[in-house]
């Protein structure tokens, strides 16, 4: 029987039993929820890894692996300490993470951000009143919960388990009889360790509707965490964003492409995963208040080891306070705050339909209302915050999307029995008590709640969204409203095949306007999926742009889709603009470029196509000399350079560099020499309009630095 046991409980992460110790090596998001699906939920020592990102995913999540370990497993009650395994500076960083998370903002960031001294006295003794105390009363910092290990000269020594750090993400484990070695860069996939129930039919856009990505807790391990999409006009807000977010949006069937704003209610953990939104086409709107904002943006930037200033470049905060309600593009929202461990709020959201008003109250999370009213007689909750919350309990919504997930922490469905509202739906909680079961329902994954369908007016604003965008100032807006006019709607379940390969086109080209679809190539033997395009992406345009008339790829749809079918022959004489034609068919000839250059490889099709919008494609005869400039980007297409600089004949790219030293000079073409060339200020422009693109860009520099980055986080 081997002495060191190891076992993988999610991807991107391995329980390694030994000497006496059970370490989870690597933390990404809802680990916790594989290792009770593994049977292993035992541990007492977390080694956090090199990597802070992989596959979309942040790899540093303790908080909950914290909880478990301290009242599930009892490590609290015993006065055990949970071992923090890894370097000096992600373990600071983490326990800085940890100690906003778990024990809030402390008086000097409240005063920092503005917040209001008797707001902030509130959220302190809340905060104060659920705080773990010591035997004697103390109030326990983090570091009260950790023994800390650091590597020294690439070893840890814990009792008899020796801990070595062989290379990047990459450890040998021994107890003086054996050892093992475990290389978790070998895990590129990071995907949840339960599974998820994918739609196969397309629900449609609605006026007004909520759809529930997830609705239980961060300790069920069947059921995504609870997260919410609101669709309005067609349009999507999220409330909340929550762990694995993409393969939740994709499961149903909601690209990420209409998502256009997220409701922040609070950071912890099941509720507050950004992250995937810092890779949007762009840049998402953050509703919430500033209290919450700023810790939203801490948490990412001790997440991934970056300065704060950089990763407010890839959101927009939009404030919201309870005394001011906000119009959201008609989507009337107010806020209200509730009373959690630390700063959380809920909202109200509202749309008028003729004569009728329609509301979903989102309660957030919120103590018990028992509870609420001793603290508030214990002189901690002030009646501001008290009334607002006991009101909501008395208001006829239409839906209500209430908290309860009991314990400590969360809310009672008893306390609910006299509501009025139309319909409560809970969330935090995988199953109610018996004497609910016929009164109230529990959110789950896939559930969707309509209070106002959709209409065809929905698809026709949206085509026109989706093709200005696509086309930009060089289409003609008579021909884009002659094409909206003469549209059809097609829904696609998934799997549905929407183009075949080889086929004529049929005089049709396809806007999809809700959901995924791969772009799958078979060239007689094997099948490979060449591109995935999602909402705002056109599919078969090029056939008719450029006459070859059959399809060089089949598309599949990845999801439940929604497409627009054109008429041929009317996208064709919309390009027969001149200014258009000729912007189309050089973005028909930079697509397979720009997708083969390393800066842009992992970028998706519409931030391609944005890249090719700016671009030019610019060849140089052998023998011509060429000036790199300060002013330009240029990307080394094809051929051979020379120059006093050694690094023009060996870089891929030349003249100015984003966050770089330029490459300037003159350059000899030694052959026949193409370059991609990018006016400097055109790509800043799309740059900090991109989060995907300024993320990557990012991401790309730190990889291939040999010295820190400017924007690391220096704690």
């Amino acid at each position: 029987m081997p002495h060191i046991d190891m076992t993988k409980p999610a991807s991107g992460s391995r329980l390694i039993q030994a000497a006496g110790h059970s370490v989870l090596v690597g933390q990404p998001p809802e680990v916790l929820k594989g290792l009770k699906l593994s049977g292993c939920e035992h541990f007492d020592g977390v080694l956090l890894i090199d990597t802070r990102e992989r596959d979309g995913s942040l790899m540093n999540h303790v908080e909950f692996l914290l909880y478990h370990f301290l009242f599930n497993l009892g490590g609290y009650a015993r006065g055990e300490k949970l071992l923090l395994i890894g370097d000096i500076q992600a373990i600071k960083q983490a326990k800085r993470l940890l100690k906003i998370t778990l024990l809030g903002p402390d008086p000097e960031q409240f005063e920092r951000w503005g917040s209001e001294p008797i707001l902030a006295k509130e959220w302190l003794g809340i905060a104060e009143d659920a705080a773990l105390r010591s035997p004697d009363q103390t109030i326990l910092t983090v570091d009260d919960f950790f023994t800390t290990h650091t590597f020294a000269d690439d070893q840890v020594q814990i009792g008899d388990l020796l801990i070595e750090h062989t290379g990047f993400d990459q450890y040998r484990f021994s107890d003086g009889r054996e050892s093992q070695d475990l290389d978790l860069g070998q895990d590129t996939l990071i995907r949840p360790s339960y599974p998820t129930q994918k739609d196969y039919q397309s629900a449609g856009l609605s006026k007004f509707s909520l759809e529930v990505l997830g609705g239980a807790s961060g300790f069920s391990p069947n059921e995504p965490c609870t997260g919410l999409a609101l669709c309005h006009n067609g349009d999507y807000l999220l409330i909340d964003a929550i762990p694995f977010l993409d393969e939740h949006l994709l499961a149903r069937g909601i690209s990420k492409n209409q998502i256009s704003a997220c409701f922040l209610t609070h950071i912890h953990d099941d509720h507050c995963a950004l992250f995937p939104l810092m890779q949007a086409h762009r840049v998402i709107d953050i509703i919430t208040t500033i209290e919450i904002f700023e810790m939203a943006i801490e948490k990412l930037a001790l997440g991934l080891g970056w300065q704060d200033t950089v990763i407010r470049e890839h959101f927009h905060h939009i404030p919201i306070d309870p005394d001011h309600a906000i119009n959201h593009f008609g989507l009337i929202i107010k806020a209200h705050h509730t009373v959690h461990s630390i700063p959380t709020i809920g909202a109200t959201f509202t749309v008028r339909d003729g004569q009728q008003t329609n509301q979903i109250c989102v309660v957030g999370d919120n103590h018990a209302l028992k509870k609420v009213q001793s603290l508030h007689q214990a002189g901690i909750v002030r009646s501001e915050t008290l009334e607002p919350l006991r009101a909501l309990y008395q208001t006829r919504f239409n839906l209500l999307i209430a908290d309860g997930g009991a314990g400590a922490l969360h809310g009672d469905p008893a306390e609910f029995t006299t509501s009025p509202a139309e319909r409560i739906v809970f969330v935090h909680i995988d199953e109610l008590p018996a004497e609910f079961a016929a009164t109230f329902s529990v959110a789950s994954a896939g559930k969707r709640y309509n209070l106002i369908d959709g209409d065809l007016s929905l698809y026709a604003a949206l085509i026109h969204h989706y093709l200005k965008i696509w086309i930009g100032d060089a289409g003609p807006n008579r021909w884009l409203r002659s094409l909206v006019t003469n549209a059809a709607i097609k829904n696609y379940n998934q799997d549905d095949v929407v183009l075949v390969q080889g086929q004529e086109s049929k005089g049709y080209v396809y806007l999809i306007l809700t959901g995924y679809c791969s772009v799958v190539h078979h060239d007689g033997h094997d099948i490979k999926t060449v591109a995935t395009l999602q909402a705002g992406d056109l599919l078969g345009e090029m056939a008719a742009l450029t006459e070859l008339g059959a399809r060089n790829a089949s598309i599949v749809a990845l999801t439940p889709v929604t497409v627009c079918r054109f008429s041929e022959d009317a996208f064709t004489a919309l390009s027969n603009d001149p200014k258009l034609r000729a912007q189309l068919n050089k973005r028909w000839q930079l697509r397979p470029i720009i997708k083969n250059l390393t800066f842009f490889k992992t970028l998706n099709a519409t931030v391609k196509e944005q890249i090719s919008a700016i671009s030019e494609l610019v060849e140089y005869p052998s023998g011509a000399s060429i000036i790199l400039d300060k002013d330009h980007l240029y990307f080394k297409v094809d051929g051979a350079l020379s120059g006093d600089n050694p690094l023009i004949a060996s870089s891929e790219t030349l003249g100015w560099q984003p966050f770089r030293e330029a490459i300037l000079g003159e350059a000899i073409a030694e052959t026949l020499v193409k370059l991609l060339v990018i006016r400097r200020d055109d790509f800043e422009m799309t740059r900090r309009a991109t989060p995907q693109l300024n993320y990557q860009l990012r991401k790309l520099t730190e990889q291939q630095s040999a010295e820190p980055i400017s924007w690391a986080l220096s704690i």
